[in-house]
């Protein structure tokens, strides 16, 4: 949806112009500090005579290159501070390490290598390096995040993790966290997320050579099936007796019946899932190649229809539900489209979100009642073009809507409607009316390969610039006192 487009045309909740990739790469929760998820990313490269002593290798942290919009609070100690290196006149401190060190440890997800004690330091300290050279870059280009921008992310963070600003500003009052201190950060990531969008993504060229070129090669890459899938963990803990696995069991098995009926999966999986790394996000691990994940999983759903639950497994860490949301199998050459209609209250300086959250929340009462149709209230209340159409956004392949949006999508089952959504373009309630699996076309396969070449060029495209923009940058490492 753009703010340009006028009724009766339907308008949908389009991603904005970004980078190729940015929905490919996950955001990861270990790299989140306060609210805004902190970008680990690699750096490599000559010094050019300048005072930096970091080493030339590529810390392999996991990276991420998008906002979090997931509500992470928790105060860290304080202990003895020091000055550990300067770039380009900023500061990085021992404190700003340990906390980066220690989120990381902290929410890294089962099964993550991750590097050991000093060698660990040293890269997220080289990778701290790198944020600042490309805060400083992208100062010096002119570039800024209006006091009006950060207004709209913070609210956005605080209606997507269902609080108000002032209950946001609490909880990080008792957590001991300063606000102005989080949208100083904010701030940063950003400029961060925009400089990075606008600086690499020129540099990778995927021309009809290059896709034909892969193509002759076997299109690896396009060969594996990829998977939406979504679980509820019931751990049993390991001395369980008998009696103990029994009832866990049941409580499995209840839980299995509930999401085969139709319950709200995401709403099942917040609520129940000893999962710490995928309850937030309603037990879903995003789409990722069947590669990527538990044999145990991808044989659950490998001949399950898209949209239904299969029966509970069992695993070392307990049972688990298991749900199929998306599936993609390029070799197949199919993918998932969904179907769906939603009500929009546009946000304005006179409407603030939480405003136009308790109007959706009454709006949803209304429909949950049954006092009126969805496609009824949607042309009675919905700011967007598509009102005139019940709602109606037709047909969507995925990532065709922003994030917020296909995520609360991706949770429903049809016939479901959403808890209000808020994104860019204001709150939203969303209905899913159907799902079908469909076969690509011909130009539909080529932009596929175009979007695996990028994802094989973009990390080498990257670590280029980042070099660059380092080598140029005065990088002063300073030992312990």
């Amino acid at each position: 949806m753009t703010d340009h487009l006028t009724p009766p045309t339907p308008a949908r909740p389009l991603r904005p112009a970004k980078p190729a990739l940015q929905g490919q790469h996950q955001l990861s929760k270990g790299l989140c500090l306060g609210l805004a998820l902190l970008m680990v990313l690699p750096t490599a490269g000559a010094q050019n005579g300048r005072l930096n002593t970091a080493p030339a290798v590529s810390p392999r942290i996991p990276a991420a290159r998008n906002l979090s919009t997931e509500l992470q609070l928790k105060g860290v100690q304080s202990t003895a501070d020091y000055i550990v290196a300067v770039v380009n006149q900023e500061i990085i401190t021992h404190q700003d390490v340990d906390k980066r060190v220690r989120r990381i440890i902290e929410t890294a997800r089962p099964g993550t290598q991750l590097p050991s004690g000093e060698a660990l330091r040293q890269q997220v300290l080289d990778a701290l390096v790198d944020e600042k050279v490309q805060l400083s870059y992208a100062k010096s280009m002119g570039m800024e995040v209006s006091e009006a921008d950060l207004d709209t992310a913070v609210e956005t963070i605080a209606a997507q993790n269902q609080i108000t600003l002032a209950e946001l500003k609490e909880r990080m009052r008792v957590d001991g966290l300063d606000y102005q201190r989080y949208r100083a950060s904010l701030r940063e990531q950003i400029m961060l997320e925009r400089i990075r969008s606008r600086e690499v993504n020129p540099r990778i060229q995927i021309s009809d050579a290059d896709i034909d070129a892969f193509y002759a090669e076997g299109a690896k890459g396009l060969g594996e099936t990829s998977y939406n899938i979504a679980h509820i963990l019931i751990r049993v803990p390991d001395n369980a007796t008998p009696e103990l696995v029994k009832v866990l069991q049941a409580k499995a098995q209840d839980l299995q019946q509930r999401a085969s009926r139709g319950e709200n999966f995401a709403a099942l999986a917040k609520a129940n899932s000893a999962d710490t790394n995928t309850r937030d996000t309603g037990g879903s691990f995003g789409m990722r190649d069947g590669r990527r994940l538990p044999e145990l999983f991808t044989d659950a759903v490998k001949d399950l229809a898209v949209g239904k639950v299969a029966p509970v497994v069992r695993s070392g860490a307990g049972f688990h539900v298991v749900k199929l949301i998306e599936r993609e199998n390029a070799a197949k050459a199919t993918y998932t489209q969904q179907r769906a209609r939603h009500i929009l209250i546009r946000t304005t300086p006179k409407l603030d979100t939480q405003t136009a959250l308790a109007r959706m929340q009454d709006i949803r009462r209304q429909l949950l009642g049954g006092q009126a149709s969805f496609a009824q209230l949607a042309r009675q209340f919905s700011d967007d073009g598509s009102a005139t159409h019940g709602g109606d956004l037709g047909w969507a392949a995925p990532g065709q809507f922003v994030p917020e949006f296909e995520k609360a999508l991706l949770a429903l089952q049809p016939g479901q409607i959403s808890e209000p959504v808020v994104t860019r373009f204001g709150v939203h309630l969303i209905q899913l009316v159907e799902r079908r699996e469909i076969e690509l076309t011909e130009q539909q396969k080529r932009e596929a390969a175009r979007s695996v070449l990028r994802e094989q060029r973009f990390e080498a495209a990257y670590e280029d610039w980042a070099r660059e923009l380092r080598a140029a940058a005065w990088v002063e490492m300073r030992d312990a006192p």
